[in-house]
């Protein structure tokens, strides 16, 4: 296993670093200290070629530029926060409006267009990347000091594992999620329609016509959200079910996980052959099929469109400061929260 660190650009008169890991079995992965941001992942098909299965630029500038957080870590916050606001202790916080009348993703600069501290690192069974940022009392509206640290690990079974902790000397609210495109067929060849998912999820949240959860819990039974046999994304976006249509036609939902570091997501391409499997403790996972990507964004070689990618965002359910009935995100002063997320690629 090894580790290759260059300098890639410059951004704001600071040194712009891509990190390659690489294990003994060639599957490796590349990702940068802005945002955190996984620009290439390349794993085997079921006939040994190894391909990229991400979606990503080429080059540094385009992900300031015009970057739908392809590969980027989200914080403070993920997903959004209905009216851009919440009250916590007593004290009304107003966060930046990025999206409609509600805040997105952590805001216009939220973690995802900082630059990260980041040291290369190894162990006997992995190589690995730890990022570390902190977040300033008031940043994008948010109450207290916030200390993050993100670590990438690339271990010999083509598992990429992704830890992140944080701690606030203030109390506040952290959601952090992984935002990457999956699409298995490699370097972007065909879309995701053909993927089959697969989630061990019997609950998922109604959204509003803004995409935010309307605080109802409903029961996939005998829905295109029933996963728990597993289903094409095509199945979905043909189903005509009215949470599908007012996305744009896919998926953008959070689904409650009924289970936790237990083959709970699968996604796999019957044509390649690769299956990713994920594993988190997160409460649940945002399913995004790409439903609004923007058209003609030039990813190496490969044009964007509607459903080129899928992302799998493990976190705490979405406004989640808003519905009571949701698990808190709530970080008490002085208190860590930590979370682990596995993907794990093979063949079938």
């Amino acid at each position: 296993m090894r580790i290759r660190k260059e300098t890639w650009s410059r951004f704001n008169g600071k040194e712009v670093l891509l990190f390659t890991l690489t294990n003994d079995r060639g599957m490796e992965l590349s990702a940068t200290n802005y945002g955190c941001i996984v620009t290439d992942l390349r794993v085997p098909d079921r006939n040994g070629n190894i391909e990229n299965v991400v979606l990503g630029f080429g080059r540094f500038e385009p992900y300031v530029e015009n970057a739908p957080y392809f590969g980027a870590m989200i914080g403070r916050v993920a997903g959004r926060i209905r009216g851009a606001s919440f009250e916590l202790d007593g004290i009304t916080y107003q966060l930046a409006k990025n999206e409609h009348n509600n805040h997105l993703h952590g805001g216009p600069n939220g973690f995802h267009r900082v630059l990260w501290q980041a040291e290369p690192v190894q162990r006997d069974d992995a190589v690995g990347v730890v990022f570390s940022y902190t977040s300033p009392d008031g940043e994008e509206g948010y109450p207290g000091t916030v200390h993050v640290q993100v670590e990438y690990w690339l271990n010999n079974d083509n598992e990429w594992i992704v830890t992140h902790r944080a701690c606030s000397d203030k109390t506040t609210l952290v959601n952090l999620t992984n935002h990457t495109y999956f699409n298995l067929s490699g370097n972007g060849k065909r879309d995701i329609l053909d993927h089959t998912l697969t989630i061990q999820s019997s609950r998922v949240l109604e959204l509003n016509e803004e995409l935010v959860p309307t605080g109802r819990v409903l029961d996939v039974t005998g829905t295109p959200f029933d996963l728990r046999q597993g289903k094409t994304i095509r199945e979905a976006v043909e189903s005509g079910h009215p949470q599908i249509a007012l996305v744009g036609g896919g998926y953008d939902h959070p689904f409650w996980l009924d289970r936790h570091h237990d083959k709970e997501i699968v996604l796999s391409d019957p044509e390649s052959g690769r299956v990713l499997t994920v594993e988190t403790d997160e409460v649940g996972v945002v399913v995004y099929t790409s439903n609004q990507l923007p058209e003609g964004l030039d990813l190496g070689g490969v044009s964007s469109r509607k459903y080129l990618g899928i992302c799998l965002e493990t976190q705490g359910l979405p406004d989640a400061i808003h519905h009571p009935q949701f698990p808190s995100i709530v970080l008490p002063a002085g208190q860590e929260r930590a979370s682990t997320t596995v993907y794990r690629f093979g063949i079938i």
